[in-house]
């Protein structure tokens, strides 16, 4: 059965709802009940909309549901009832059928809906009905909360989601084909709106306190009145056009004059002087044809310049996947009673309504109370009501709720969720490249008004100007977005409307943030690098041989004796029940070579099941915990059988891949330069130039940005090789032989500058025409206009004899020179200046000087060991192999100074040692060993075991002597400090710097008060805010005397100031202050550098040494042999620890003295 064919239930329903005589409607008894009948016919409806359809086709809503709502309104329950029946017939067809359907079949349903709701749209347009609609919306509008019934709240919403959804219909393009300023279906409806006063009714909604839950079917059918129009239209309507106007139109029509005049020469010199007859033939001699013949040209010579091998060829099919995007927006300019009236509308939205609907419907969004993509109703209104505002005398407090950085947050928010939706969701890509339109439309909004703002005479929008622009410069977020958009542009899913936009935001984006770096020396801006790394994790299979356990445990022996942080073995389990798998869980450890792990899992198992020592005793030595070890690897434990899920590889491995990321957040100077440089890329250049193709449509905006930024590239990176590519000059040969090429003055000159500099490069690279068939990156462009490296020298530096000698020789003087990083010592001294670090590297490496690139690491102190260092490491070793403290006394004779782990390291390569375990301070016994102390701790021990209480009292005092040690020694480091920068060598740095010196002493003094206040510290910055300090701090004497008081220097890039170190005191900073005051006196004159002050501090800082030194002896003297604790054995270590750095700092402080 057809469709358009009414079945017999459905007629018999419509017959008995009335009939229409004249222009009067006579309703039938049981016209309400047909009227529910209807709609119960619609809830069962199939997937085609059979009933839809055919109700559509018999005409119900303009035939007979109009005339009952505007004859017979006073019945409330039929309005009510026809009321539902409309909003279900008038709903989108896109909800009907969720979305249009690709089966031709389905897709006619789809299409036949529509023209039954254009249908719909021009029946509403009329005044009588909608002036029944807003009579009902007012009357229910007037009664209070208290007198509103459930019933009425639904049938405003119900006459809301109706004028919402017959402002939906689109329009018919084949029906309306209308010019400007003509009046449309659209404008029509618009118009009967406006005479029955249902705007007004809107704009209260809008602003009642009272009525807020209609805020977003408000804003749906505000954004759906505006559909059609632009605010530039609305502003200028009914206004005389200004001068600006005026010349914009002149031009556009100059264009034109000169494209007809060119159109018509260009056919009179085609017309030939022959009769067209006599044409003739012509032979093409050097263009062969598909055979080996020359080409024959049946046509005239004036159109040979066209000829192509394409000519009478079929045009090739693009395929749908790879089709441009195409622009669905569609903009005509209405009637001008319509416009003149939405222009109030919109004046008077923004002063009543605007702030409160945006902030409602932003807090809905927030929320997640709206529906799914209502956030587009708020970016249309954000970019629509802006932008009229700016044109219609701008005012920043009528838009001041969208002026935030949360709404720029929420933007780019969008914009990014928008683009991930689009490479996901495939199907719906065009959907989802419009809403990321919209966003983006809102976010050059925001951007115009925030410039707008800034133009402004009143100082305090100026002010909040700038803290925005403040805030959106200084996040990388909003820096990175249109980087991001160009990058991954795609002309199949996003039109050229879209690319547009995108190149006038960056446009302005770009002009405003240069404007802003203009005006301040250093912009500090947030820097955040994402780290993501992937690791595989290996689980192999553990062989179990004798042979393989033997080397597993001399891997681990060494790393156990080193210690292991301990952690908790709990579990939710009984800790009964864990007492074999811990047992096992140690034995994994050590099969996977986990040396720590498998210590810290014993003792932390030894403390849960202390019972039966089964992980060892209480006081079990450090021999007896490796044996132990031992045993647990070699021995045989019941295990669990595997699961029956897990499935093994066939190779026995089990690879795990991880994907670890983390974001680095850290501050750094802003370039603007370097900024625009990131623009230097190919994926970023071809947007433009896809955009310069249709540079005749183009307004004149558009294709300056597009000739400024290809501007910047070119002369301001002096990067013009970029835009040396086959299709950017054929583009510039099509703007060269326009007609109306005046009109295009900025991209003539352009483009003449840019073919200008390839013939120049041309004519020294004879590859530079080839280089035309492909994009360039950075490094082609390097180079195409710089020379060619060769094959394998990037790789490879050649090297002169010359040079290499001069590096070995420059190498034997500083090997031992102590600096921390070599490579950087050396660089400056060669003779060839252009050397990098990483050849230079890379050299020394295939020299031989060093063994690899590691130990030239940046930072790091170079460890290389010649053969007479190691020669008299073998004899320092056996001269003091006898003795309690070999290692020290290896430190103290050896001549090239080495850390303690290096030459622990050193010894056991050499095979001097077979454990690092023999190079420990032998009078360090455990106090519960069974072994003989030595000579020295004998009479110790002696007197510990018989009487605990005296060996108590003695730590006690060993540890008030080691307090006293550290207390002098702090205040013997403090004069230290302060002779250090009284010596007179130290004066020639600071000569004439009383200023620069006075200043650095109130830092240090105010530094010392905030650290003994706050309790806390952290490395502090010197900024010198006067040019005097500034230049102070750039003058490498100055460097030298803040380095000797401590400050510390720039550690890399990212840091532009000399910081205080967390670690200095305020003591020590008193000091150094003190120091610097004391050195004012000898500033002034030329007396007495040696005068008797300095030698009197010189007397004093020996006799506290000297005292220093004596309690340290004593201490040494009465120290136990041991402690019974293992937290006591960490206070004893920590404590000397701290004791021989602060005298080792002292002895060489006193050495330099």
């Amino acid at each position: 059965m057809e469709l358009s064919i009414m079945n017999c239930e459905l007629l018999a329903t419509c017959s008995a709802l009335g009939y229409l005589e004249g222009d009067t409607y006579h309703r039938e008894p049981d016209c309400l009940e047909s009227v529910k009948d209807l709609i119960r016919y619609l809830r069962h409806e199939d997937d085609t909309r059979d009933i839809r359809q055919q109700l559509g086709a018999g005409q119900i809503i303009q035939n007979d549901l109009l005339p009952i709502i505007s004859q017979h309104s006073q019945d409330k329950a039929l309005f009510d009832a026809c009321i539902r029946l409309m909003v279900n017939l008038t709903q989108p067809a896109l909800l009907c059928f969720g979305k249009v359907p690709d089966d031709p079949t389905v897709r006619h349903h789809f299409l036949q809906v529509v023209s039954y709701l254009q249908a719909y749209k021009e029946a509403f347009a009329n005044e009588k009905v909608f002036g029944v609609l807003s009579e009902t919306l007012y009357n229910l509008l007037q009664l209070d909360w208290e007198q509103r019934q459930e019933e009425d709240n639904l049938l405003i919403e119900r006459i809301l989601l109706l004028v919402r959804n017959v402002l939906h219909v689109p329009a018919d393009p084949h029906e309306e084909k209308n010019v400007d300023d003509d009046a449309s279906v659209h404008d029509k409806l618009l118009w009967a709106m406006h005479m029955s006063g249902l705007d007004d009714l809107i704009k209260f909604l809008a602003s009642a306190p009272s009525e807020q839950q209609w805020s977003m079917h408000v804003l749906e059918v505000t954004s759906l009145m505006f559909r059609d129009q632009t605010p530039e239209l609305l502003v200028s309507a009914g206004q005389t056009r200004s001068a600006q106007e005026k010349q914009r139109d002149a031009q556009e029509l100059e264009v034109l004059r000169q494209k007809e005049q060119a159109e018509k020469r260009s056919r009179t010199l085609q017309r030939g002087t022959r009769h067209s007859r006599f044409g003739g033939s012509y032979v093409v001699q050097g263009l062969k044809s598909i055979g080996e013949k020359d080409v024959i040209y049946h046509r005239g010579l004036h159109n040979f310049k066209n000829y192509t091998h394409d000519l009478g060829k079929a045009v090739r099919r693009v395929p749908k996947r790879k089709q441009q995007a195409k622009d669905t927006e569609g903009k005509r300019r209405s009637a001008l009673n319509v416009r003149l009236f939405l222009r109030k509308f919109c004046v008077d939205f923004l002063e009543n309504c605007y702030n409160r609907l945006m902030y409602l419907v932003k807090e809905g969004l927030v929320r997640e109370q709206a529906q799914q993509h209502d956030e587009t109703y708020y970016l249309w209104a954000l970019s629509f009501f802006m932008a009229f505002n700016r044109g219609n005398g701008f005012r920043a407090d009528l838009v001041s709720e969208t002026m935030s950085i949360r709404t720029f947050h929420f933007i780019e928010r969008n914009i990014t969720n928008y683009y991930e939706m689009m490479l996901t969701d495939r199907k719906e890509a065009t959907s989802w490249s419009r809403r990321m339109h919209l966003a983006l439309k809102a976010y050059q909004e925001l951007l115009l008004t925030v410039n707008e703002m800034d133009r402004s005479h009143d100082e305090n929008i100026k002010q909040s100007a700038n803290v925005i622009k403040s805030n959106i410069f200084y996040l990388m977020e909003y820096r990175e977005i249109f980087l991001t958009l160009l990058r991954k542009f795609d002309e199949t899913k996003q039109p050229r409307s879209f690319l547009r936009d995108l190149v006038e935001s960056t446009h302005l984006f770009l002009r405003m943030l240069e404007r802003f770096c203009k005006g301040r020396n250093n912009l500090v801006v947030q820097k955040k690098r994402v780290k993501r790394k992937k690791g595989r994790k290996k689980t192999t299979a553990i062989e179990t041989t004798p042979e393989a356990l033997e080397e597993t445990w001399n891997i681990l022996s060494e790393a156990l004796t080193e210690g292991a942080v301990p952690f908790d073995a709990a579990s939710e389990t009984p800790l009964e029940e864990q007492r074999t798998e811990a047992m096992v869980r140690v034995q994994d450890s050590l099969l996977n070579r986990l040396g720590p792990e498998a210590l810290g899992l014993l003792r932390a198992a030894r403390e849960v099941w202390p019972e039966g020592d089964v992980f060892g005793s209480a006081d079990v030595e450090p021999e007896e915990e490796l044996e132990l070890l031992k045993q647990i690897l070699f021995a045989n434990l019941p295990r669990e059988s595997e699961k029956p899920g897990m499935e093994e590889e066939e190779d026995g491995e089990l690879e795990v891949e991880e994907e670890l990321e983390s974001v680095r957040v850290s501050e750094t100077e802003f370039n603007f330069l370097d900024f625009i440089k990131r623009f230097a890329n190919p994926n970023i250049v071809r947007p433009y130039l896809l955009l310069l193709r249709t540079y005749s449509q183009n307004s004149p905006h558009t294709n300056h940005c597009i000739t400024r930024m290809l501007h910047r590239l070119a002369v301001d990176l002096k990067m013009d090789a970029l835009l040396f590519q086959l299709s950017v000059f054929c583009i510039f040969n099509k703007i060269l032989a326009d007609p109306s090429a005046a009109a295009y003055k900025e991209l003539v000159t352009f483009a003449k500058f840019v073919l200008k500099r390839f013939f120049a490069l041309a004519a020294r690279n004879s590859k530079a025409y080839v280089e035309l068939l492909f994009w360039k990156n950075v490094g082609a462009v390097r180079e195409m206009t710089e020379g060619y490296s060769k094959e394998g020298s990037k790789k490879k530096a050649k090297w002169a004899p010359e040079e290499e000698e001069e590096l070995r020789t420059l190498y034997e003087e500083h090997r031992d020179s102590g600096v921390p990083d070599i490579v950087e010592t050396l660089l400056p001294l060669l003779s060839n200046t252009s050397r990098t670090r990483r050849q230079l590297v890379a050299q020394m490496v295939a020299m031989g000087l060093v063994d690899s690139v590691r130990d030239l690491k940046k930072g790091t102190r170079i460890i290389l060991w010649t053969e007479e260092q190691e020669e008299e490491l073998k004899m320092l070793f056996e001269e003091f192999r006898d003795s309690n403290d070999i290692l020290g006394n290896i430190l103290k004779k050896v001549t090239a100074k080495r850390s303690r782990a290096r030459l622990v390291e050193k010894l056991l390569s050499l095979g001097l040692v077979s454990d690092r375990r023999e190079l420990y301070k032998k009078r360090h016994r455990n106090p519960n060993a069974q072994r003989k102390n030595s000579p020295m701790d004998c009479e110790d021990d002696d007197e510990e075991e018989d009487d605990s209480e005296e060996s108590e009292e003695e730590e006690q005092e060993r540890q008030d002597t080691l307090i006293k040690v550290v207390t002098l020694a702090r205040k013997s480091c403090i004069t230290c400090c302060q002779q250090l920068v009284m010596v007179p060598k130290l004066y020639v740095f600071v000569t004439g710097m009383s200023g620069p010196l006075l200043w650095l002493q109130n830092c240090l003094n105010r530094t010392a008060d905030d650290r003994e206040e706050e309790g806390s510290s952290q490395p502090i910055p010197l900024v010198p805010l006067t040019e005097e300090n500034e230049d102070a701090m750039e003058k490498p004497s100055f460097q030298r005397l803040l380095q000797k008081i401590g400050v510390r220097a720039p550690a890399d890039e990212q840091e532009s100031f000399w910081r205080i170190p967390a670690k200095m005191r305020p003591s020590q900073l008193r000091g150094a202050a003190a120091a610097l005051s004391s050195s004012e006196e000898p500033l002034a004159g030329e007396q007495g550098l040696e005068g008797s002050p300095v030698k009197q501090g010189e007397a004093d800082s020996h006799e506290q040494r000297s005292q220093a030194l004596r309690a340290l002896l004593l201490a040494r003297k009465r120290k136990p042999p041991g402690s019974a604790t293992a937290e006591h054995t960490e206070k004893k270590t920590s404590t000397k620890r701290s004791r021989a750095v602060l005298l080792d700092s002292d002895d060489e402080k006193g050495t330099l003295l």
